[in-house]
């Protein structure tokens, strides 16, 4: 069930193949660590009861959302204002982004899609058992499971997209339009994002 989750398209998916296709390995795998750092916010959300506010708050969701939808147009806006790149690959990219920024804004692209939180707070909870013990230290071994098995198939994505950027970089054409298609994306998800409506949770 977890594989099927994270194998759906979404922000998360799209920023790591980006980061691989156009800036290669380090950006790749760093991305991937940052969007599983995340989902351990959501995670520790779901135990502190961070998350139910988000779903029994209509105030709260909309924040989270709209910041969420901010950011992703902010990536977007700023990845059409950067200059052209060279050859995608693990040397590519004319500004190299350090770890901790990729990894931040992994993190944050996460942590900002309140569907996330509400798939975790429906999710977890149904394989809890309270006469087994505490709650939520159940809730978080959950967490930590479903943590460890999207951290692995990110990893395999992240992996993928540096070969088919490397690939795809023969083409000057594809070097030339990369940006362009990558913040299209950001800008049309960002939209999407901020007409996102709390029910039809999905994870990834």
């Amino acid at each position: 069930m977890v594989m099927a989750l994270v194998a759906v398209p979404g922000p998360n998916m799209l920023l790591i193949l980006s980061r691989g296709i156009g800036q290669g390995r380090r950006a790749a795998f760093a991305s991937a660590v940052g969007v599983e750092l995340g989902t351990m916010v959501h995670v520790l959300g779901t135990v502190i009861g961070v998350s139910a506010l988000i779903a029994t708050s209509a105030l709260a969701f909309n924040v989270v959302k709209y910041a969420g939808a901010a950011y992703l147009v902010y990536l977007g806006v700023r990845t059409l204002l950067a200059k052209a790149e060279g050859p995608a690959g693990p040397a590519a990219a004319t500004e190299p982004l350090r770890v901790l920024t990729l990894l931040r804004q992994g993190v944050l692209v996460n942590v900002l899609n309140p569907k996330v939180a509400l798939f975790f707070l429906a999710l977890l909870p149904q394989y809890v058992n309270p006469s087994r013990g505490s709650v939520a230290s159940q809730t978080l071994v959950l967490g930590l499971v479903f943590f460890v098995i999207a951290l692995a198939m990110d990893l395999v994505y992240a992996a993928a997209s540096v070969g088919v950027g490397a690939f795809l970089a023969r083409s000057a054409r594809f070097v030339s339009a990369q940006k362009y298609v990558t913040g299209c994306t950001y800008l049309v998800l960002g939209a999407s994002a901020a007409f996102a409506q709390p029910a039809g949770h999905r994870a990834n």
